[in-house]
């Protein structure tokens, strides 16, 4: 009886033993791998495709180009074809170590081994956009300034990566046999459209500006075609911008600055309404107003002056004079009804600064209005403020606003909610006309003009605004500005160009408009 047990019991020890390997032969052979190795999933993601910011004719402002990502199931064949093509080290060792796949940059999109996956992704360049201040940067894939951020849910709200999906068993390790799933990025034309000029804008950012400002405005639509802000920075060393005493940081085409004589635009419209356009005044060098004592820019007088005469030489003693002759009041709402005083908002986080504009109260001190009249004093306002005034004169007065995005589109090709054009009536078409004529004898019968372009027929006012700062040879620093338009006989452009702390408008911005207009009428 006992040996008949033990007979049985050997039989089925050896039994289970023979089931052990034809179950280990089967699964070697794959039969039961699925059922009884895989564990889970590795999925490899490369990264999304992102919207994209537009100028006016859909070309990106950013530059972009497409990134290469290996996904590599790490085996002695696969490393060594991927090995002369990887740029970032850190994620191969990582997989050598461990002998999961894993994803790393590579400089090819083609890899001549089945381990090896390429998947492509469209990405910007590490060169700054056109437009930086306008656009922003991003960093840890969120917008963080500029139209990266205010428009951040559009163009990163949608995510369809990139990505390698491994059956791997319980340590990580890809089964053998199994093929990944490979889902490539979708490709997106989706996105914001701006009324950027990308052509223009460039045009404006080789300019030889170190600090300051260049707008150009579209003058029937108010539609900003540039905006070009000096000094840039670099997105990839923000430290460095930090710390930089110019800020670059700043968007100075919405920053407020002292004004000048740019101004007198202003004081002309003015006078036009009040029917003081025939007063005339001579020009001693100097003048006073309630005691206070105002000089011109030239020592030596411009002797007798009427307003055109005064508007090309820029005399300030005649415009303050003029101001003894005005109403405060009325000057003020002029200059209400042209933009000063009033916040431009172009985006979420893209608002001009409103400037600063003295109140009628204000106004009503002799001295205050007299620095008014010219510019000076209390005053002051942004480029992108200035423009749109030009736009109004050169629109006949009808004052477009001023307008960065143009809408959305999905396809790149279309523009979706586009609103039209929107206007201010800033100003009497007669005082509109009166305003031209003043401008185009500023820069076309001024014989020291170096404002004049050589290849289309401009009108423009130059500035140049003091600030009360002094540098160390204790010579006041001055803005210099100009603002003006072309052509004369239909005009299209507007540009105004700030030089922060440039000296005289006619010396630093005017050979910048003079630039930009030809570099504008040559692009055509």
């Amino acid at each position: 009886m006992y040996r008949r047990l033990t007979y049985t019991g050997v039989l089925l020890v050896m039994g289970f033993m023979v089931l052990v390997a034809v179950l280990a032969v089967h699964m070697k052979n794959g039969s039961y791998t699925q059922t009884a190795i895989r564990q889970s999933q590795t999925v490899l993601t490369a990264g999304s495709a992102e919207g994209t910011i537009y100028d006016r004719h859909f070309t990106p402002l950013e530059e972009r180009h497409d990134a290469y990502y290996a996904a590599v199931d790490p085996t002695p064949l696969s490393l060594a074809a991927l090995y002369p093509h990887v740029l970032e080290m850190a994620p191969v060792v990582r997989g050598i170590q461990t002998g999961e796949p894993f994803l790393c940059r590579v400089d090819t999109p083609v890899i001549d081994s089945p381990d090896v996956t390429i998947l492509t992704l469209p990405e910007r360049t590490a060169k700054a956009p056109a437009a930086l201040h306008v656009v922003g940067y991003t960093a840890e894939g969120k917008g963080v300034t500029g139209l990266e951020a205010d428009q951040d849910a559009l163009l990163r709200g949608t995510s369809d990566p990139a990505t390698v999906t491994y059956a791997v068993d319980a340590e990580g390790k890809v089964l053998e046999g199994e093929l990944p799933v490979v889902h490539p990025a979708a490709g997106r034309k989706d996105g914001v459209v701006t009324t950027i000029d990308r052509d223009i804008q460039l045009l404006c950012e080789r300019q030889e500006v170190e600090k300051g400002a260049i707008v150009v405005m579209e003058v029937k639509t108010g539609d900003i075609l540039a905006m070009a802000s000096f000094p840039t920075y670099d997105p990839e060393d923000l430290s460095a911008a930090l710390d930089d005493p110019d800020s670059p940081l700043i968007d100075r085409c919405l920053y407020a600055y002292s004004v000048g004589s740019i101004f007198k635009l202003v004081t002309c419209a003015d006078a036009y309404a009040e029917g003081k356009t025939g007063f005339q005044a001579e020009c001693t060098g100097k003048t006073e107003v309630k005691g206070q004592v105002f000089r011109c820019h030239d020592w030596r007088g411009h002797g007798l002056l009427d307003m055109k005469r005064a508007m090309i030489f820029s005399c300030n003693t005649y415009f303050i004079d003029l101001s003894t002759q005005l109403d405060p009041v009325k000057m003020r709402e002029t200059a209400q009804a042209l933009g000063f005083g009033t916040q431009i908002a172009l985006s979420g986080s893209i608002v001009s600064a409103s400037g600063t504009l003295p109140s009628a109260a204000e106004l009503e001190l002799p001295a205050e209005m007299a620095n008014f009249c010219f510019g000076q004093g209390k005053l002051t306002a942004t480029p992108l403020q200035v423009t749109q005034m030009t736009c109004g004169i050169a629109n006949d007065g009808d004052m477009p606003l001023a307008r960065l995005i143009a809408g959305y589109t999905t396809d790149g090709v279309t523009v979706e909610n586009e609103k039209q054009p929107m206007y201010a009536k800033a100003l009497p078409r007669n005082t509109a006309y009166f305003l031209q004529d003043m401008m185009i004898a500023a820069v076309n019968e001024s014989e020291n003009s170096n404002a004049v372009p050589a290849n289309v027929f401009a009108a423009a006012k130059t500035s140049t605004a003091q600030t009360g700062r002094y540098n160390e040879e204790e010579i006041e620093l001055c803005h210099a500005w100009i603002t003006g338009y072309f052509p004369i006989d239909a005009p299209k452009y507007a540009v105004t160009v700030l030089v922060e702390d440039g000296g005289y408008g006619n010396d630093a911005a005017a050979p910048v408009f003079r630039a930009i207009a030809e570099g504008i009428t040559e692009l055509g």
